[in-house]
């Protein structure tokens, strides 16, 4: 079994400090393979000029925050994927990692949502998958989700589990991620946070989705709070909805264009 972990919080705007210890408070009370944070979850989200957005960004995987995961996933024999804003040659991205011990996986956001795009670059890195114990793990930010090529690539390339870091405030992305993971067939996990930031407010309703779409748990609208469930990633290389039919080689890509 591989059991996956989501963690939902409610972020002390600027103050990386503060949420990163809270978030690792609650992660240390239980056991994850996995653990998925939040879009941006140690520095807020709601910036309203890029010397907000710069003063709280990061060298990957040079930085201070990923440093400090790389020890604490090495000393409990785990992965974590964790969203930070990110700085490189002059530009800003909103970036997740996915860090397991002394490794680090980048991945910058391909679809930038509303203000993201006064500060942030787009992202640049596609999509990729990276084995924890043995899981083909895909990762994807918030706003990805609404773009069903995301996960269909991430499946592709042979994804079990999709983290997906988010600080949703449009209502659709709880129920939209239960027909990403049913569309692939593949396990999703959504860490929200949830509060208010300078006028907007988040939904929480952080969750893990099972291939056939099910809803595995999920939070509520204002937790905080962490959770890890139990699950069996080798079913999601079942792609049959039918004995006849398998969901990936049924595929007509030409018809696609």
């Amino acid at each position: 079994m591989f059991r996956i972990g989501i963690v939902q919080n409610n972020p002390r705007f600027l103050k990386a400090g503060e949420n990163v210890a809270e978030c690792l408070d609650l992660m240390d009370r239980l056991q994850a393979d996995l653990w998925v944070l939040p879009e941006l979850f140690a520095s807020g989200y709601n910036f309203r000029t890029r010397a907000e957005a710069s003063r709280c960004a990061e060298e990957v995987p040079s930085g201070p925050l990923c440093s400090l995961l790389k020890a604490w996933t090495k000393a409990r024999d785990c992965a974590v994927v964790a969203g930070l804003p990110e700085k490189t040659r002059g530009r800003l991205y909103n970036s997740a990692v996915l860090v397991n011990g002394g490794r680090v996986h980048l991945y910058r956001k391909t679809h930038l949502f509303g203000n993201e795009k006064r500060f942030f670059a787009p992202g640049d890195t596609g999509f990729w998958t990276a084995p924890v114990k043995g899981v083909k793990v895909g990762v994807m930010i918030c706003f990805d989700w609404f773009f069903p090529e995301s996960c269909r690539t991430l499946a592709l390339r042979g994804a079990q589990v999709i983290a997906h870091s988010a600080n949703l405030v449009l209502p659709w992305g709880p129920e939209g991620m239960k027909i990403r993971s049913l569309e692939n067939r593949v396990f999703t996990a959504t860490a929200n946070r949830v509060g208010s930031e300078r006028g907007l407010r988040y939904i929480g309703l952080s969750q893990v989705v099972a291939p056939n779409g099910g809803l595995l748990a999920r939070l509520g609208p204002g937790e905080v709070r962490a959770l890890a469930v139990e699950t069996d990633p080798w079913t999601a290389r079942d792609k049959k909805v039918h004995p006849r039919n398998d969901l990936f080689r049924d595929r007509r890509p030409r018809f696609y264009r």
